[in-house]
């Protein structure tokens, strides 16, 4: 079935698996080769945010961990009933971003409590299997936001973001904090589509600021890396690697890695120890789950040199990168 034949429900099976046990506490061990993994997404797989937590759970599901199956281009209003569809039918696994159905993906896994949720959001984990992650990859951006720093030359850089939520701000912060730490002259312009997924928006709000004086752009949506390209100015990329689709362009890109959520997840719904946690600390750089990649052709020996170095600080924990979630704003 094409995305385009279903305007609320898109679904594409993959494989499935049997029934979940019953719980009492901690949700119930699952049979090794049978656990069942469905992922719920309100925007297409190939969006950069969701394609990440989809790369992972395929991983798992090529290595044999799981079964996998998902639905995109869910509507808001039909979330709920959604995550009750796979719920009846014995998914033992529910992954997906909460951020604009965080009362209705709660009161689901108030309903199921026997199966484990874990998804995108904000806000705390819930008892007893409502467990949240976000992609805390602040600590690249901070690096990316060096490059950036070093590059701009008018010493004002254009950030284009979705929506001014905690996951959003914070990168942004980080970003900001890593291009004054090398260029304390750097100025900012900040705006927010309010859309997760709007290419044509985003490529406008970045030709405005372009045209307004920055000459480096933070590509946090999809659109914005394509106004960069087209004005031949420079990008920052944000979550994925898009350097080869922009070439001459991208810098560096703060890359986020689900996998080391995903797989933290799986074992604990499998060994019966899966519970409501906080799974932000597994996209930190320590556990994998963040790293910076950037054009050496692009970027000069010095700075790879000063960047390199402050990621062996942040690994080593000698230098923290501050979380901020506090929305961003322009400057002046």
């Amino acid at each position: 079935m094409s995305k385009q034949k279903s305007i609320i429900l898109s679904r594409r099976t993959v494989l499935a698996g049997a029934a979940s046990a019953a719980a009492m506490g901690i949700l119930p061990a699952a049979a090794a080769d049978e656990l069942k993994v469905a992922a719920i997404y309100t925007v297409p797989v190939e969006q950069q945010w969701v394609g990440r937590i989809h790369k992972a759970l395929n991983a798992a599901k090529d290595r044999g961990d799981i079964t996998y199956e998902w639905s995109e281009n869910v509507a808001n209003t039909d979330y709920e009933r959604v995550m009750r569809e796979y719920a009846e039918k014995g998914v033992q696994l529910i992954v997906g971003e909460a951020f604009a159905v965080e009362r209705a993906a709660r009161k689901v896994a108030k309903n199921y409590p026997k199966v484990a949720m874990l998804l995108g959001s904000s806000f705390k984990p819930a008892e007893p299997n409502f467990s949240v992650f976000d992609n805390f990859i602040h600590e690249p951006s901070y690096l990316t936001g060096m490059i950036a720093g070093a590059e701009t030359k008018s010493n004002l850089i254009g950030m284009v973001g979705g929506f001014a939520i905690p996951e959003v701000n914070r990168l942004m912060h980080a970003f900001m904090d890593g291009a004054r730490s090398v260029n304390p002259d750097a100025k900012f312009l900040v705006t927010f589509i309010n859309s997760w997924y709007d290419p044509p928006k985003a490529k406008e709000s970045a030709f405005a600021m372009i045209d307004k004086g920055a000459d480096v752009m933070y590509a946090e949506r999809f659109g914005v890396s394509d106004a960069a390209k087209e004005r031949g100015i420079k990008a920052i990329g944000n979550v994925i690697d898009t350097a080869g689709d922009y070439p001459g362009t991208i810098l560096a890109s703060a890359i986020w890695h689900m996998e080391p959520t995903i797989d933290k997840a799986i074992a604990a719904v499998k060994a019966g120890t899966f519970k409501a946690e906080d799974y932000g600390v597994y996209s930190f750089m320590e556990h994998g789950g963040g790293s910076l990649v950037y054009d050496d052709k692009l970027v000069s020996a010095e700075m790879v040199a000063a960047v390199k170095a402050k990621e062996k600080e942040i690994l080593s924990g000698a230098f923290t990168v501050k979380i901020n979630d506090e929305e961003p704003k322009s400057d002046g």
